[in-house]
């Protein structure tokens, strides 16, 4: 458990400190009996929180007060005690206001419990973990995608816990407003009931019949089976309380499949031109980039025999196998089926092109790894992987031998012009 081996640290670093004077026997039996608590407690943070908590009574002005609070607030979260979380949650967010990771657990503990009084707690935490969020960096570069849907999904869940807070308050038209601007942030099914909701409770029944059926329909990998079931049936309920029968529902269930359709569809793209390889598992899914900023989809070299040379510009050996590349390319010069490839892992781009120039390499083919080396696990520079004509890893050679580089990749090649697949 993360927090426990922090705590320990704190409490090592805490008995390693020399005092300004003697300390008192009473800070050595404190620290001991810290460290022995957690030590007996492990990783379970069940235990953990029965030894604290029993430290805690006997050091009420424990030296360590403000991490042993947040330890114990990471062990309720880890345990999904939410009594746990709102009582040291809210201790920890008051010497550290702008924990996000603490800021969403205890506003969701808060509206777990219910009530007026922890409705109105989670109302400004859910606001300011919305805000923290919101000031974040722009995603940009690798892995900007990722990022990008995580932030956003972030301050639609700010959003929606605000709009549960004033739920439980009563306070449905603010409600409303709040499920309506996360659902628009991010699309998920929890919004989308959220705003339903709070529309069937100001007597909206056709609007609300709408964002149910949103809620039924949209895809999301989080959306519990139970959950879609109550969906349908509140849906339903709503319909035949306007209508008099499901008369027409269907239609109304259909419209909003296409809706979500598109939306998802709509939200990939914008992903995507952020980065194309988002969520991309097969290497020939992958889109590199050039020096020139040219984009390459590996799928398009399909039907040739590809070989990656994947190198830095502080490789030393890389520097040695370089010319030994070269000649494996005279071997296949002419042939069209066969397609070398320079593929830098710098994370620097911008000293690649004088690393070239001074070097005097070919900037011909040369393409960043754009993440294909964390897919691939290409974790020795350098490495060779060949790709045979259907796609299919064919040979890995981690490191060369630089007597018999040459042979025994021009080997490999040769063996890959020759596989075929069954399919």
């Amino acid at each position: 458990m993360k927090m426990a081996m922090f705590l320990l640290a704190a409490v090592v670093a805490m008995g390693q400190t020399p005092p300004a004077q003697p300390a008192p026997p009473k800070a050595n039996t404190e620290h001991d009996d810290l460290q022995n608590a957690v030590n007996e407690a492990g990783t379970s943070p069940i235990d953990l929180t029965r030894v604290l908590e029993a430290f805690l009574k006997k050091y009420p002005n424990a030296t360590q007060l403000k991490e042993i609070e947040k330890a114990l607030t990471k062990a309720a979260i880890d345990s999904k005690d939410d009594r746990r979380t709102v009582l040291y949650g809210e201790r920890a967010l008051a010497s550290t206001p702008d924990d996000i990771f603490f800021l969403d657990r205890v506003a969701k503990a808060e509206l777990t419990l219910g009530g007026k009084e922890h409705a109105e707690k989670a109302f400004q935490y859910a606001r300011h973990f919305q805000e923290i969020v919101e000031k974040l960096p722009q995603a940009i570069g690798l892995g900007a995608a990722k990022r990008r849907e995580e932030g956003d999904r972030g301050v639609a869940r700010g959003l929606l816990y605000q709009a549960r807070a004033k739920a439980e308050m009563a306070d449905f038209s603010e409600a409303s407003k709040l499920a309506a601007l996360s659902f628009s942030t991010y699309a998920c099914e929890e919004s989308a009931r959220e705003w339903g909701g709070a529309l069937a409770s100001l007597g909206f029944e056709e609007q609300a019949v709408m964002h149910f059926a949103d809620a039924f329909t949209i895809p999301d990998i989080r959306a519990q089976d139970s959950d879609r079931a109550l969906d349908r049936k509140r849906m339903g309920e709503l319909y035949r309380k306007a209508h008099g029968s499901e008369k027409g529902l269907g239609e109304v269930i259909l419209q909003s499949y296409d809706r979500m359709a598109a939306l998802v569809a709509e939200r990939q793209k914008i992903l995507n031109a952020l980065d194309p390889n988002a969520g991309v598992s097969d290497p020939m899914g992958y889109t590199i980039s050039g020096l020139d900023g040219q984009k390459l989809l590996l799928g398009s070299l399909k039907g040739k025999v590809v070989i990656m040379d994947f190198w830095a510009t502080w490789c030393g050996p890389c520097r040695i196998q370089h010319p030994m590349y070269e000649q494996v390319k005279e071997r296949f010069k002419g042939r069209d089926d066969v397609v070398l490839l320079s593929i830098d892992t710098d994370e620097d781009h911008g000293m690649v092109a004088p690393f070239l120039s001074q070097q005097n390499w070919s900037t011909a083919r040369v393409y960043f790894e754009d993440g294909l080396r964390k897919l691939l696990e290409v974790n020795d520079i350098p490495t060779t992987i060949i790709f045979d004509k259907q796609g299919h890893m064919s040979s890995r050679m981690n490191g060369f031998l630089p007597e018999q580089f040459v042979n025994q990749l021009s080997e490999r090649i040769h063996s890959a012009l020759e596989e075929a697949h069954d399919f």
